[in-house]
């Protein structure tokens, strides 16, 4: 092994070292925030100076931000408001919508859900991932509580229409989440902008502590705590809280907010280098999801190699110190194809033969070029032993 080259940062990203500092700094305030005296008071500070930061970064400056272990978490807790009032009969509405390519958090609770007989419709998507909109008004109605869709896919990388997607579930009364798990610190994310409900996204994502994160909403909304027990969150969820990753995560979203555009123009030419150079370089790849730069999140390239195994690339790479993922992270362990890259009708074939590739900001041009150069001969290899053949 040569080198270490990390494009996995979808999957997570490793903590700035701004944070780990905040972080480690904060392990020394070890008081109950929940408490009275000086220690707990002076860990409360802390908190909520980072709900401040959190909400500036977002859009969420009128709505509340409550701290939870994850989006995974914090998604769990949006469906489980919707399952109340459905449950409860409230205004009718018995009815959820969330798009074909949502994250494992949100397909398997639906899942879930439709198991237990509740009304569950996934919204079509094309071919490169967006939102069918006609398809999704043909589904809209009086009876639709709630429409989840995320705003950016975290595999192929789609930015969705979340503000169009909000005003459409509004003016059939419905309310409207968002999973912007992936959007964060890459392209802006204006909660209150776009008329989102609820927005659910994990630290880890951009440079923060794992095991920590967010669900946002708006004034008014209902609301239902997943976890019971204490009064932490003013009742919105128990649990002590976990104060040095509170300030990290908060840490972490200044950061973001801060270096935004740099950040977003470093990940866009380093894919774009990337793909360019892939391209040059292999003969017969398939670039998946969109093209243009507004409408893909910026660090994202999701390919596929014809008559080559995605776990097979994904080995040989790792021998080489690349680091990548293939189909989606949240669902590796699994042989089947790529639900997301289905549902945008690709070819089963290609959906086995697609690797991840996604950038964050301690890759460096150095890092393409030798991507460039390890990974041709690997899939010149791999189609040598393959039973198929390309097609001509």
């Amino acid at each position: 092994m040569n080198r270490f080259v990390y494009l996995d940062n979808n999957g997570t990203t490793r903590m700035d070292p701004e944070v780990k500092k905040a972080v480690d700094e904060a392990e020394n305030l070890y008081g109950n925030a929940s408490s009275m005296h000086e220690l707990g008071r002076d860990a409360e500070a802390l908190i909520e100076k980072a709900r401040k930061q959190v909400s500036r970064l977002i859009g969420c400056e009128q709505g509340k931000i409550v701290f939870t272990s994850g989006a995974s978490e914090s998604n769990n807790t949006v469906l489980n408001i919707f399952r109340d009032r459905i449950d409860d009969k409230v205004d009718g509405r018995d009815r959820i919508i969330v798009s074909a390519i949502e994250h494992p958090s949100i397909i398997e609770t639906v899942k879930y859900l439709k198991s237990r007989g509740y009304k569950i419709d996934l919204c079509p998507v094309d071919h490169v991932g967006k939102v069918k909109m006609d398809e999704l008004r043909k589904l809209m109605g009086k009876d639709v509580a709630l429409v989840s869709v995320m705003t950016g896919n975290n595999e192929i990388g789609t930015i969705q229409p979340v503000a169009e997607i909000a005003a459409l579930a509004h003016s059939y009364g419905a309310y409207m989440h968002t999973d912007a798990t992936q959007a964060i610190g890459k392209i802006p994310v204006e909660m209150e902008k776009w008329g989102v409900d609820y927005l659910s996204c994990s630290g880890h994502k951009f440079y923060g502590p794992k095991g920590e994160g967010v669900l946002a909403f708006g004034k008014g909304v209902p609301f239902t705590p997943f976890m019971h027990g204490g009064h932490q969150e003013q009742g919105y969820r128990a649990g002590t809280y976990n104060t040095p990753d509170i300030v990290g995560l908060g840490v972490a979203a200044e950061l973001a907010q801060k270096n935004l555009k740099e950040e977003h123009d470093k990940l866009w030419h380093l894919r774009e280098m990337l793909r360019e150079g892939l391209v040059a370089a292999i003969p017969d790849v398939v670039v998946n999801g969109p093209t243009e730069e507004k409408d893909i999140l910026p660090g994202t390239l999701d390919m596929s190699f014809p008559c080559a195994e995605g776990e097979s690339i994904l080995l040989y790479l790792d021998l080489d110190g690349i680091e990548v993922s293939t189909g989606s992270a949240c669902a590796s362990g699994s042989l089947e194809p790529s639900y997301v890259l289905l549902a945008c009708g690709i070819d089963v074939e290609l959906a086995h033969g697609s690797i991840r590739f996604s950038f964050g900001r301690y890759n460096t041009e150095e890092d393409v070029r030798y991507v460039i150069e390890k990974l041709p001969p690997i899939i010149a290899r791999l189609r040598k032993m393959s039973t198929r053949k390309l097609h001509k």
